[in-house]
């Protein structure tokens, strides 16, 4: 969808794939502070120089197929030449969506949480345990609880029913995230740039995600935020050091605005084919070093879009 937008708006690009590091060179330098350098993509040779954005869906490299039956020297050449582009994503000029740095926090859900909470928004009370004894007191306190990882790894989020309360002493092995469940309408806002497309999310389920596989019902409207939310939306993502995110907002029933989660690479996709909403041209648009106030001069941008495994990702995340 990224590339289609740049197609359509006329800006040139190249996608650099990871898993053909055996064919493009990377000759990267740093001269008086400045990143210098050229890559060999597809036969075409590209100036670092003249990349204005970079946007990154990578894998981890250990695991691509590529490597499957590769011999030493292989292993040491993937590996070397993956330190060469992650820190040049690290330290590239224009917009880089996302550095690596600015995704860590999201690798742990109760350390992103006390960034979430410095930005003014409320976080449902939560217990990260694997004690089951204090699962149960705190199910007795709060009622309704929810359950989920606590890591990066995508998880469906669950009721703590009495259905799960009868596998609960396997948490011993795994701590795992419990929240105080709070009623109210999800609204995910992906934030480009400085700009922000708000879905509102109507569904009779925990986890509207995964509505579809457990009989239930999921509505998706495009939303505007007020002017305060949106301040904060954007604060957020400032604090955090993303170019692209997808926040994850409760429009609680109690008047309380509630954030889960600031998700730093986004199936936005999916928001987008139902919505509408034009995320991947703001995308686009950004990469190409324009912010959304304008479109003048795209003919002298140049973006790169780096991919991982083949294909198109519409699940949301």
């Amino acid at each position: 969808m990224v590339t289609a937008a740049l197609d359509e708006l006329g800006l040139p690009f190249t996608t650099l794939h990871q898993r053909r590091f055996a064919d493009a060179m990377l000759d990267l330098e740093i001269v008086d502070g400045q990143v210098r350098g050229q890559m060999l993509i597809d036969g075409r040779i590209i100036d670092c120089a003249d990349v204005s954005g970079i946007y990154t869906r990578l894998m981890d490299w250990r695991v691509l197929p590529e490597l499957a039956a590769a011999t030493g020297s292989v292993l040491r050449h993937c590996q070397r030449w993956h330190e060469v582009l992650t820190s040049w994503i690290e330290i590239a000029p224009g917009c880089v969506m996302n550095r690596a740095a600015a995704t860590a926090s999201n690798q742990s859900k109760p350390y992103q949480a006390q960034l979430i909470r410095r930005a003014g928004f409320r976080v449902p009370e939560t217990l990260v345990t694997n004690d089951p004894e204090l699962v149960r007191h705190f199910r007795a306190v709060h009622g309704q609880v929810v359950y989920k990882s606590i890591s990066g790894t995508r998880s469906i989020v669950r009721m703590l029913d009495d259905r799960a309360l009868r596998r609960l002493p396997l948490v011993r092995w795994c701590p795992v995230q419990f929240q105080r469940y709070v009623t109210g309408t999800n609204v995910r806002v992906h934030a480009v740039a400085g700009q922000l497309f708000a879905t509102r999310i109507e569904t009779d389920r925990v986890d509207y995600r995964y509505a579809g596989q457990d009989g239930g019902s999921v509505r998706l409207t495009p939303d505007v935020l007020s002017d305060g939310l949106s301040e904060r939306c954007l604060a957020l993502v400032d604090q955090l050091g993303l170019e692209l995110a997808g926040i994850d907002l409760l429009l609680a029933d109690d008047g309380e605005t509630y954030c889960f989660e600031v998700n730093p690479s986004p199936a936005y996709s999916f928001y987008e084919h139902l919505t509408g909403q034009p995320i991947a041209r703001a995308i686009a648009l950004s990469l190409g070093g324009r912010r959304h106030g304008g479109e003048a001069g795209l003919d002298a941008a140049t973006g790169l879009c780096g991919r991982g495994l083949d294909g198109v990702e519409h699940q949301p995340a």
